[in-house]
Order: C-alpha cells, then structure tokens, then sequence
C-alpha cells in the first residue's frame, strides 16, 4: 500500500531530531556520487561516505537515486474556490509523490487574488494545510478580466509573480502597464499567450485529427502572436517575462530569436506536449487542455528547442477536473490534465531511458532552470534545509489514475508503461512523502 507519511512517523522523527538516507547516489553538481545524507532538525547536516551510526532513524535507498526536490512553476490548487477539483492539500500531497517539493499556484481562483485580501484567503489555507512550498502568483488584472491591472504593489512581497493564466492578456496596452509595474517590482510576468479573436470556437488543434473526425479546431496563431507582441513589450519595458505551456512550432521559433537578441525571456512546456501529437488522442476529456497537444512537426519542434536551451523547464500545468467536468469527450469536457504525479516518470522513460537525454539534464529542467529562474530554493546543500526527492529509476510500472493522490484523474498518460517511482519526498525539512508497501 502506497500512503502519505503518517502522523505517528512524523513524531517519532521529530522527537529523534535526527535521521539518514543511505545507500542512495546523490546529485552533486551535476553528476551523481554515492552518498549518505545526514538530517538534524530537518537541515542537512552532512554528505558523505560515512557510515550511519546512531544517526536516529535510517532510511535505505539502495540502488535509488536523490534528486533535488523538483520545481513546477504551473500548478492549479483549486482552492480557494473550487475544492471539489482538488485542494491545497490534496494537490501538495500529489506533488510530494510526484517528487516536487515547490509549486507556484495559478490564480484562477475565487476569489482572484487581485488584492491583498482575497490573496490572504489562499495564504492562510495554503499555511495551514500545504506540505510543500507553494509560492502563489497574483493575478495580473483584476477578476482576471484584462480590464484594470489589480493591486500588484499590495501583494508582491507575496507573491512569486503575476499571471492571468487560463486567459490571455488581450490588450496590448494593458499588458505594456502590467509590464511597467511589474518590472518596477522585480516581479516575473508569467503569461498565457492566447489571442481570443483567433480560437473561433475551437477546442483542439486545429490538425489531421480535427479535420479527419469533425472537430472545431484551434489555430496555432492564437498562441505565438501574443508571443510575438509581448516581446516587442519586453524590449521596451525591460521586465523579467516567461511564457506558460508553449505548443507550437512558431512559438519555439519566436522564443529562440528573441534569445538570440538578449530579451529577458523563459518559457516552460509539458510532457504532454513533448511526448504526444495530436493523431495519438481520442474523443476523451483526458486528451483536452489548453493548449492543445499540437502535430507532430510542433512535438518535434519544442523536443528540439528542450534540447538546445530554447525550453528553459517542464512544467505540468496541473490542472485537475471532476470525473463529470471531464467525461463528455472533446467537446464537452474542461479543458485541463493533470500530471503532477506523471511528469518524471514520463519524461524519465521517453527521453533519458532512450538515450535523448541525459538524466543530468531532466534534473536542471525539472528543478535547477525553474528554481533558478522564480528565485526558489531547492537543492541538497549541508546547512540548509533539506529539499530533496528519491527515486528508483528501474522500478516499471503502469501508470493508473486511480491511484492518483490527486483528486484529478483525467491524464493522457493512463495506462502508460514507465519507470521512475518516487519513494520519498523531504520538503523544506520535513518528510512530505514515503512510499509505505
């Protein structure tokens, strides 16, 4: 049986102060050396080869290995709002199996947080019952309806950026504002480029697939011209910008370019997107998100731009529905996937065990880029917290939704053979996850 740390566990090793992963290979640098990571009080106190004696409680990971905790910058919560879909709670347990020890959390919310006030409700619940980091970003207009910018002064000391994600920003001028501000605060923008004109009642690609089965499509335009606006915005307003879920093609090739020319830009995308083409989907709610998974010439585009630096991160875009929201095919069903419990394992078995990738390199695009670029904490460095994760990488399993701890169950990935699983999760000191058989 598979179970959250309990509750009995989490005394005893508070009431031991101290306590060991050995056996393990440990990241360190960018390369992995076999070590044994000494707790106390929940900082790391030592790595090294000695052995553990009377270190307190002892946790063997032979043959696994440690990563630093990984950082998705893309994830909805839910609450408050619409716990129905997934809470703080349930949402950062699924995270700590998945082997994150940091989120940052959309604001579509209700309410938006767009002020000081309504972010407080999500800080408190977020507080009381979070077992991982959650860094939330505030809105970027207010009610997320693109017409006044919100409080972003008020709430930046509590926020890891601003993002009206699950709408584009459909003004320019708005969006120049938002810039200027949050460029005054040293705060990231983090946009959902989506120009509302160009979907036309679409609901996947606009592709073979669409075409081939009587589907509304969505053009790929509607993502990379608000791409290709906001980098006009970002030369002239000098703000931090990064770009949320690319999928397509011409959007790699903007990104790039403006790379090229020195514009202060990142972008994120999600396994979904690397792995699957819009002729693998079927008429099933677990197949619609937004982007949609795009062709194949697009998947091999942002594989190529994960390969050259173009792709700064992985990011999940976790986004959990009720079974009703997603059971009514393509569409009908919400648009959004969860993957927060996949997002590994999909990406260790399609990309490092075929040799396109090395497991360096997974580890900097899952936790070193996206900490580095939010100015999040991570990593396994003696005098500092622990945040860390392990895995054994050989164990194959397949992957089904209903043991998702994550109250979403809609996944593209669901009967997906993979290999990678999470056997315990340190965030921020304390044991957020530990497989228990």
């Amino acid at each position: 049986m598979v179970e959250y740390i309990d509750e009995i566990m989490t005394k005893e090793i508070r009431r031991n102060m101290k306590y060991a992963i050995i056996g393990a290979s440990v990241y360190d640098g960018g390369c992995f050396k076999k070590k044994n990571i000494f707790i106390d009080n929940g900082v790391v106190s030592e790595i090294s080869e000695r052995a553990a004696n009377n270190d307190g409680s002892l946790f063997e990971f032979e043959n696994c290995y440690v990563f630093p905790g990984f950082v998705d910058v893309h994830v909805h919560l839910r609450e408050p709002g619409f716990s129905y879909k997934e809470t703080v709670e349930s949402g950062t347990m699924a995270a700590a199996r998945g082997g994150f020890t940091a989120v940052c959390s959309m604001p579509n919310l209700n309410p938006v947080p767009d002020s000081i006030e309504n972010l407080k409700q999500q800080l408190d619940i977020i507080e009381k019952d979070a077992v991982i980091s959650v860094y939330p970003f505030g809105s970027i207009t207010c009610g997320q309806n693109g017409e006044k910018l919100s409080d972003m002064e008020g709430m930046t000391e509590n926020v890891i950026g601003f993002s009206d994600d699950g709408k584009g920003v459909q003004s320019e001028e708005m969006m120049r504002e938002a810039m200027k501000k949050a460029k005054s605060l040293d705060k990231i923008i983090s946009a959902h480029c989506e120009e509302n004109s160009l979907l036309k009642g679409g609901y996947i690609h606009d592709g073979e697939y669409a075409k081939l089965n009587g589907h509304k499509g969505i053009c790929s335009e509607s993502e990379w011209a608000p791409i290709k606006r906001d980098v006009e915005l970002i030369k002239e307003t000098g703000v931090s910008y990064h770009v949320c879920h690319i999928s397509a093609k011409e959007s790699v090739d903007i990104i790039r370019k403006a790379k090229a020319e020195g514009v202060d830009i990142t972008c994120e995308t999600g396994p979904h997107y690397l792995t699957l083409c819009d002729m693998d989907i079927k008429d099933e709610g677990r197949f619609k998100m937004n982007p949609p998974i795009r062709s194949a010439k697009d998947r091999d585009a942002l594989v190529e731009g994960m390969l050259d630096g173009t792709v700064d991160m992985i990011a999940t875009d976790h986004a959990p529905h009720s079974y009703e929201e997603k059971s009514k095919g393509l569409s009908g069903s919400n648009m959004g996937v969860v993957g927060i419990e996949t997002s590994f394992p999909v990406m260790y078995t399609e990309f490092v065990k075929t040799g396109k990738l090395t497991l360096e390199k997974l580890i900097e695009l899952m936790s070193i880029n996206p900490a580095k670029r939010f100015g999040i904490k991570t990593g396994i460095k003696v005098g500092e917290k622990a945040d860390f994760t392990v895995f054994d990488l050989d164990e194959k399993y397949t992957v089904n939704p209903d043991d998702f701890l994550s109250k979403g169950k809609a996944t593209p990935f669901e009967g997906k053979e993979v290999f990678g699983r999470c056997k315990m999760t340190v965030a921020n000191g304390n044991i957020a996850y530990k497989e228990e058989k």
